[in-house]
Parts: C-alpha cells; structure tokens; sequence
C-alpha cells in the first residue's frame, strides 16, 4: 500500500498575525486527514480592557486590528451604548455608517487589487501584476486611499483612528472637506463599477459547496454597523442572544479559538451578508446582478471576490448618500450614562461578523471582555472548504498547483492582512 503525505505550511490565519500550517495526509489517492494548525502569541486584548473605564474602551479596541479598527471601534460602541437609557442622535448613527463604509472600501479594495487579483491574473504578487495591469493597480490604490480619506475624516487618522467616542464622535468634519470628499467620491463611482465588471470577467472556478451563511441583517438598509444577526438556516438573534448558538474551541493543534454555530462550521463575510441580504441592494446593484449574471444566493466562495467589489460600490454610494445633505452639528455626541450590566453590541467588519460583549460594574469599569472576530469565526470554514476543494481539484497535482489553490482557497476569506499575502512553502512527501 502507497501512502503520500502532503504538507503545506501557509502564513497565520489568526485574527492579525502569527504562525500556521495546513497539513495534508493522502492515503490511497484520498485525502484521510486536513489539519489546520494555527499559533497566535497572547495578545491579551480583552484581558487589557478590566479594569478601564468605559470610555478607554473605544481606542484600546481599535488598535487590535491595522485593518478594521472601525470594525472593533463600532462593535464596542454598539455592546457599551446598550447599557443607557440614551442612544445617539440621527446625525451619529448617519455618520457612524459613513465612517464604517471607509473601512469597507480601504479594505476591500486592498483585498480586490493587491491580494486577490494576482491570483486569477497568473502573477506571484501585485508589484509583478503591475508591470502588466498597471491600471488595475492604480485604481486600487485610488480606491483604497479614498477608503482611508473617509476614515480619517471622522477618525482624526486612517490607521487606529481616535476620533469616535461614546455617543458619537470628538470632532465634526468642516463642510467644505465634506464637499471634497463627496466630489472624489463621485468621481470613483465609475472606476467601482467597472472594477465589479472586470472581477465578473475573470475565470472564477466553479466551486459550489453547500455552507451556512451568517451576517446581519436590518430592515431599513443593507446591514453594516447594525443590525439582527440572521442564518440562511431561519434564525433571527438579537446580540445578547449569540452565545446561545455559538461557539468557541481551542483544537488540540491551534492556540486560536475555533467557531461553531449549533455545532457547525459556518460562513461569514462578503458573500454571506449578499447571500442574506441581496434584496437590500439599492436598484443600481439590483441592475448590476442582472448585468454581470450573478443568482444570490451563491454557493461558490469564489464569488466572493465579486461581493466584495459590489460592496465597494454599494459603501461610495452610501457614503454619497449620507453626506450629500451634511450640515455640521450643534455637537457631535450625545453625553450618556452608562448603567451596570452586560453589554453587547456587533457590527459587520469587511470580513464579517464581529461580535462583543463587556460586563461593566457600578463604577463604570470594565470587569470581563469578550471579543469574537470574523476571521475566527471562518477558521473552521476554511478548513472544511480546503478538504472539499483540494479534493475536488485533484490531489495528484503537483507541489505548485496544490499550493496555489490552498491559498486561493484562503484568500476567498481574508483571514487578514498578513496571512493573505503571496507565500506559501509546501513540502511533500511521498512514502513506500
């Protein structure tokens, strides 16, 4: 009997950083045994936040994450706000929304031009793709830059912006930057909608799988900064209700927490919030559905490269929308009081789901913080994805083709900004 082991040592798939291997056993031409194994150093986040105040609470969490410190800032916000009687004015929550659409288009459009397109264009990275496709570049980079102009709009910086507070924001943009912005962001809308056209054109596999979708979802608006959590299952939960149906497990192999829901994988991100949430896109992403010949919902993860560049779309709009009317504010946040008690708030991250929870005592301090993230959360998702996937494509590939389809598989997910750049070692080997 022949039995060939593969194994495949990929950057972290942690929450920011870290170490991880993906290890392949094969026995008799069937994959026996996928292992994702993950190291994450302590980073101690929650642990930091006992003790604080409340309002310390905002600009500890934003500098978990270089890429999504809105995410962590409005899920905080969200879990803390919960305990007063009070609740921000119109005018937050409107520019709350504007602040988190930056997030999603630095980051998506990061993902899109510099992660994922060398992949289905045959380039090892983006400095190479550029040589070829310096347009597709260029655009990213505009696009991600305006992402971060909108950032820094409300946050004072792009990178672990200061400016949002309990109750609404530090400061109130002049309108003349408002104006600025509104005219830039006009100018990129044609740039967006061709960059869905071109991500539509290129030879995506065919994947499908069947997965569990989980994203907020609200009445009003396509869900960002708030909302019910819904399943493709049936399940609609409030916040305080998440820790009913999911979660957390270390696995023998992995110092990172792995999810569940109801005790199984499960799917958050892009193309599950379009999944749950397609019939709130506004009419011009309606059309373009029709145009490109996307169905939702989609069962192939790699049309989530698609979901991203229509959301891209969707948040300029947004953003155009919610600052056409602007006019500055008598004061950019409301005072409030905070009660004893649990709190819990979540919040769609680019990459998901984030959720919090932070017991707060009668001293308004911190006395225990959970904090569950979207890329732990898809762990095991990504997990059983490369088991099916790799399956499908075939284990008598050779070493390259194995290892390019892995990281296809994971960059469909965008763990983060560090565990989905272009490496990854593979050593196979094949034993009598």
């Amino acid at each position: 009997m022949t039995s060939r082991r593969i194994r495949i040592d990929v950057p972290a798939l942690t929450r920011v950083e870290g170490e991880g291997s993906l290890r392949l056993e094969v026995r008799d031409g069937q994959l026996h045994e996928l292992g994702l194994s993950i190291f994450e150093p302590p980073r101690f986040f929650e642990k930091f936040l006992e003790g604080r105040e409340a309002e310390e609470v905002v600009d500890i969490v934003a500098r978990i994450c270089g890429i999504c410190p809105v995410a962590y800032q409005m899920s905080a916000l969200n879990a803390l706000e919960s305990l007063s009687n009070d609740s921000p004015g119109h005018w937050v929550q409107q520019m709350r929304r504007v602040f988190y659409c930056g997030e999603w288009l630095q980051s998506h459009a990061l993902h899109i031009h510099l992660l994922a397109l060398p992949d289905f264009l045959g380039f090892d990275n983006a400095i190479a793709m550029a040589e070829r496709h310096p347009n597709e570049v260029k655009r990213g980079l505009q696009l991600q830059g305006l992402g971060n102009s909108l950032i820094r709009l409300f946050g004072g910086r792009s990178v672990h912006p200061v400016g949002a507070r309990l109750g609404g924001f530090h400061h109130a943009p002049e309108a003349e930057d408002v104006r600025a912005l509104i005219a830039s962001l006009q100018q990129a809308q044609s740039d967006a909608a061709d960059l869905t056209r071109f991500c539509a054109r290129l030879p995506l596999p065919e994947d499908p799988q069947t997965f569990i979708s989980v994203a907020l979802h609200h009445t009003d608006c396509y869900a960002i900064e708030r909302g019910t959590l819904r399943t493709s299952t049936g399940l609609e939960l409030t916040a305080d209700q998440f820790e009913q149906h999911f979660h957390e497990t270390h696995k023998p192999d992995s110092t990172a927490l792995w999810s569940d829901f109801n005790g199984e994988p499960y799917l958050t991100g892009p193309l599950a919030r379009l999944n749950l949430n397609y019939s709130q896109l506004p009419p011009f992403l309606q059309q373009r559905l029709n145009e490109i010949g996307l169905s939702l919902p989609c069962n192939n993860m790699f049309m989530s490269l698609i979901a991203r560049a229509l959301e891209i779309e969707l948040v300029i709009a947004e953003a155009i929308r919610l600052l056409q009317d602007y006019m500055h504010p008598a004061s950019p946040f409301t005072p409030l009081t905070l009660q004893a008690g649990s709190g819990y708030g979540m919040s769609e991250a680019p990459r998901g789901l984030l959720w919090h929870r932070y017991e707060l005592d009668d001293k308004g301090l911190i006395q225990a913080a959970r904090i569950v993230p979207p890329t732990s959360q898809n762990q095991a998702r990504i997990e059983a994805d490369l088991h099916r996937s790799l399956t499908a494509f075939g284990l008598d590939n050779d070493e390259d083709a194995l290892r390019l389809r892995a990281e296809q598989v994971i960059r469909n997910y965008d763990p983060c900004i560090s565990c989905a750049t272009h490496f990854l070692t593979l050593e196979k080997q094949e034993i009598e």
